[in-house]
């Protein structure tokens, strides 16, 4: 019962997606074959005497010419098949000639728009079929010569060819059409790459030279050229990753995505920005995809530095929980009460809430969740999970 119904499915399918314009065709066929002046417009081959009046298996044939084109732009070949044999019967039995018989043409023009994939058996086949139906038509008694047939195998292979050529101008037309869309993304990645490059880059390195200054003029020991010091090698950092990411969105360089064992080196950086952070690994490391250490990577990157921002007094821990079957990250902010007005340092501006939002898509695209909020404590808790790919 199952199988029946899977095949109903199958077969069902495309006749539910027929288009309107498909319909119509083949209906115009039909309604044609029987309009004076039209009706015995169309294909005639073997050149028998119409001695045969119309009858209901003259119009069946009819209808079995003109109705598989329907369905010719999902089952070309197939169409091409039950058309053709159609069409022999209608000629071998001697009925007039009817309009119907150019819906041939559609099929074989059709088959050629939509090659199939192994070409060279199908044509073969073809031959063979069509050099049978001639042998069929010469003892039925057709006055046609040779000459003729093969005139008329000609005219079909043509009508083939023609589709054959119409799609080949249609995938010129498309690809470069693509091309012309990659150019101009590439020359806006570019355009896009030079204005970073003239207004981030200048705007960093001037923090750069002037933490640098700063810090020789307090001096190296003082806490705040210490701190000056951190700056510089941030912004120095900072500079690097940027030139970096410029020349891949410019395609000059590859793109380079961080890992996992790179956390500790984040973790350090934060420690000599000033922040009081902790890195906890549980579980055995083991690789995974770079896309997902990189997501990785990434909430760690962001949920330490949005530390930094808002709540550069307390307590981060970084805990990574390295599972068989995913890898997790749990990055918790100690709560507590805020510093004294004055005491603490300087808050910075809020940020504009894309940074969670962000990550949140990143995480998902790599199959994994992403959940923050804030804590009992007063704290805030960003928890990431990754399921583990096949690297």
């Amino acid at each position: 019962m199952f199988e029946t119904t899977a095949w109903k499915e199958r077969v069902l399918r495309p006749v539910r997606r027929v288009r309107a314009a498909d319909a119509l065709l083949p209906a115009a066929f039909v309604a044609l074959s029987f309009v004076p002046g039209v009706a015995h417009q169309g294909v005639d081959l073997v050149e028998l005497p119409d001695d045969r009046s119309l009858d209901t298996l003259g119009l069946a044939l009819i209808a079995a010419q003109a109705a598989p084109l329907a369905l010719r732009r999902r089952f070309p070949l197939t169409c091409l098949v039950v058309v053709a044999a159609a069409f022999t019967a209608f000629q071998l039995l001697r009925y007039p000639n009817a309009f119907a018989s150019l819906a041939l043409i559609v099929a074989l023009y059709t088959a050629g728009t939509r090659p199939p994939r192994r070409p060279v058996p199908v044509i073969a086949g073809a031959v063979a079929a069509y050099a049978l139906v001639c042998s069929f038509l010469h003892l039925a008694g057709s006055r046609a010569t040779v000459a003729d047939y093969f005139a008329f195998g000609l005219v079909l292979a043509a009508c083939c060819a023609l589709g054959g050529w119409v799609r080949a101008r249609a995938l010129d037309a498309e690809e470069r059409r693509r091309r012309a869309e990659a150019d101009a993304a590439a020359a806006e990645r570019a355009r896009i790459a030079r204005d970073l490059h003239d207004v981030v880059t200048h705007h960093v390195t001037s923090m750069v030279v002037q933490a640098d200054t700063a810090g020789y003029l307090l001096g190296r020991s003082d806490r705040v050229g210490t701190t000056l010091t951190s700056i510089g090698e941030t912004g120095r950092r900072a500079l690097d990753d940027l030139r970096h990411l410029l020349g891949v969105l410019d395609a000059r360089e590859e793109p380079t995505a961080p890992s996992l064992g790179e956390l500790a080196g984040l973790v350090e950086r934060s420690r000599r920005a000033g922040q009081n952070v902790d890195l906890v690994e549980d579980g055995e490391p083991r690789p995974m995809r770079p896309q997902e250490e990189e997501a990785l990577y990434r909430v760690v990157q962001e949920s330490v530095t949005n530390a930094l921002k808002h709540a550069p007094d307390r307590h981060v821990v970084v805990r990574i929980d390295h599972g068989d079957d995913a890898v997790g990250a749990r990055i918790t902010t100690g709560g507590g009460a805020p510093p004294a007005e004055g005491t603490g340092p300087p808050r910075p501006h809020p940020g504009g809430g894309r940074g969670l939002t962000g990550l949140r898509e990143r995480v998902g695209a790599v199959g994994g969740e992403l959940r923050a909020g804030p804590s009992d404590d007063g704290g805030f808790t960003v928890h990431a999970n990754i399921p583990r790919g096949e690297k």
